[in-house]
Formats: structure tokens, C-alpha cells, sequence
């Protein structure tokens, strides 16, 4: 399925039902009076988030949604027929905004979430209403009021523990491959990562981790080169960073630290938060160096860089040194989520 993250859609709630103007007609009742009933609501219009769903995909086809409308009063004093609600499913992660205002309506980050975005129409009011000891017949009543409508920018952030960020054919898209099931395309060629991919990661039986691998990051990217932007926001719901840098690169004239010293720039230009994000060095490819290389590299590049965060030397397509890592990420993101819980209770 074809990976979508930005979708503009029009949301039209069912207008309000109209009041009626119906007078009592039955035989031996010859004053009968007024009995014009009121007009139902109109339907609204609810996002709902669903986990099932990872993509905006389905927007690029349809993109007007319309409630019920209500339904008008009736005589002997009926109200119609509400207008049913219409709900509209979306994936976990996604921001709302109005795409005139561009104001957040909302951010529907747990499954089941509900978020209502457009409010049906008020039920007019029958002629019943207006009745008094001076005005026996009233014919006066009351239309129905308009539903909401607006157009939606939707935006889709994916939801991940662990975001995975580097330049193009660093080995992102092998390392997820190995350390979860997700599989995205791999090859003994250069070439890059054009969508998110997603993957759940098994520590045990109860502790597993979401990590993402965003498409490859080159210089510029947060002024729109490459593909700029569209995929950076992806990392802004992540709670740990996990750096990739080939250890074995095509052209070894760019040294290491310059690289990690680009993607540094291109974070803080984008969201300076990012650059706050615990952040791991992964050297990848140790298994493209003599023995003993790897390490001598690492060494140098922690020096230069003048790194105090946690720096792992793996190799994603051997397998080796990626237990330790999974673990270590674990028990980082355990420490991470206590305190938050802890806020929670004294709150």
C-alpha cells in the first residue's frame, strides 16, 4: 500500500431538521390547536483513530464526506428523525487542522481516540412552541440550523519509540530488518528509503519497542532538498534517536564527523527539540573493515566529536553487536517512561 501522510478532506455535518406547522384536526375537536413537532438534528462528523490503519491513503480518493441530515417535524407534536453521525477512521498519530485557519483542532495519538470536527445543525421548532392565550393558531416556526462544514488538512506523524535518522545508504533499512519483522527493500546498490517504514521490536514476551526508519537525510534537507521536510516530522514523536553512520562509506573523502556534524544541523534547523532528543551513535558496517578497524574508527570519531552519549559498533547485515543494542534501548526507554509516570501519580 502506497505510504501517504498529508490529506486535505471537506467535512459537510446534516443540516437541523425544519419545525413543522401542523394544527390538530380530529373529530368532536374542533379547536384542536397547534401539534407541529420539531425538526431532529443533524449528524456530526467524528475523526476516530484506528492502530489498524498506518497511512492517509484512502483520503487521495475520497475526499467529501457528508453527514445525514435531520429530519423535519411532524404533526400530533413528532419530532423528526436525528440525523445519524458519521464517523471517519484515521490512523493513530494524525494532526487536524483547519486548512483555512490552519488552527489544531486536534491530535489523535491513542487508538479509539475520538475527535469531533464538525457539529451537526440544531433541530428547528414547530409551531407547538408558539401557542399563548393571545395567539390560539400560531403559524410561526423555526428552520433548522446549517451543520458545520470546513475543510481538514490532515497530517499523519508516525508513532514510534525509536526514530532511526543518517544519510542515504547508511544501512537503516537493514538494521530494522534485523532487530524486527518489518521489511523494507534492501539492496547491494546505493539507493534510498522513500517512505517511513515501521517495526516492532522483541526484547521478551512483555517488552517490545516501535522503531521507524525515515527515509535518508542529506545536507539541506531542512530548507527542502532531497526530500526535505515531508519525512523529518516523522522523528518529532520519537523518545530516542538512534544515528546511523556507515563506518565504510562510498566516498571516504566526506570523513565521519563531518557527517554527523550535517545531520546535527539539519535537526536543529528543523526543530531545535530534536537536537535535545537522546541520541545514539550506531556505527554500522563494522563488517565491511579488517578486524579490529571498527573500533579503531569508533575510537577516533567519539574523540573528534567530543561524544558523551552511548556509541554501539554493529554490523546490521552480520547480526553482530545488535543484542546488545536492542537491550541497551530497552532498559533507555523503560528509564525514560518512569518518570513520566511518576508525574502522572502526584499529579
Amino acid at each position: 500500500m502506497k505510504f501517504v501522510d498529508e490529506a486535505r478532506i471537506r467535512v459537510h455535518a446534516g443540516n437541523g431538521g425544519d419545525g413543522c406547522a401542523s394544527f390538530r384536526r380530529e373529530k368532536f375537536i374542533p379547536l384542536g390547536g397547534p401539534d407541529g413537532g420539531d425538526g431532529g438534528a443533524g449528524g456530526s462528523i467524528w475523526l476516530v483513530a484506528d492502530e489498524g490503519l498506518n497511512t492517509l491513503v484512502d483520503f487521495r480518493h475520497q475526499r467529501v464526506f457528508r453527514a445525514e441530515r435531520g429530519q423535519n417535524g411532524m404533526s400530533r407534536q413528532c419530532t423528526g428523525r436525528s440525523g445519524a453521525d458519521l464517523t471517519i477512521r484515521v490512523p493513530v498519530g494524525t494532526l487536524v487542522a483547519d486548512a483555512d485557519t490552519g488552527e489544531q483542532i486536534g491530535d489523535l495519538t491513542r487508538h479509539d481516540e475520538r475527535l469531533l470536527v464538525a457539529q451537526g445543525g440544531r433541530g428547528g421548532l414547530g409551531n407547538v412552541h408558539f401557542k399563548s392565550s393571545v395567539n390560539r393558531s400560531p403559524r410561526r416556526t423555526v428552520p433548522g440550523t446549517p451543520g458545520e462544514e470546513r475543510e481538514l488538512a490532515l497530517e499523519l506523524k508516525v508513532l514510534a519509540d525509536v526514530g532511526l535518522l543518517g544519510f542515504p545508504n547508511a544501512g537503516k533499512s537493514t538494521l530494522i530488518r534485523a532487530v524486527s519483522a518489518a521489511t523494507p527493500k534492501v539492496a547491494d546498490y546505493p539507493f534510498t528509503t522513500l517512505h517511513p517504514n515501521l517495526g516492532v521490536v522483541r526484547v521478551s514476551t512483555d517488552k517490545s519497542f516501535v522503531i521507524a526508519d525515515i527515509p535518508g537525510l542529506i545536507e539541506g534537507a531542512s530548507a527542502g532538498a532531497g526530500l526535505g521536510t515531508h519525512f523529518l516530522k516523522h522523528l518529532q514523536r520519537t523518545r530516542l534517536l538512534w544515528h546511523v553512520v556507515d563506518l565504510a562509506p562510498y566516498d571516504e573523502t566526506v570523513s565521519l564527523g563531518r557527517q554527523v556534524r550535517a545531520i546535527e544541523r539539519e535537526l536543529k534547523a528543523f526543530d531545535t527539540e530534536l537536537m535535545e532528543r537522546p541520541r545514539w551513535l550506531v556505527l554500522n558496517k563494522s563488517d565491511a573493515l579488517p578486524p579490529g578497524e571498527a573500533q579503531v574508527r569508533a575510537r577516533k570519531l567519539k574523540a573528534s566529536l567530543r561524544w558523551k552519549g552511548p556509541v554501539h559498533v554493529i554490523s546490521a547485515a552480520e547480526r553482530q553487536g545488535l543484542e546488545a543494542l536492542v537491550y541497551a534501548t530497552m532498559q533507555a526507554l523503560d528509564a525514560i517512561a518512569r518518570p513520566l509516570e511518576d508525574d502522572g501519580e502526584r499529579d
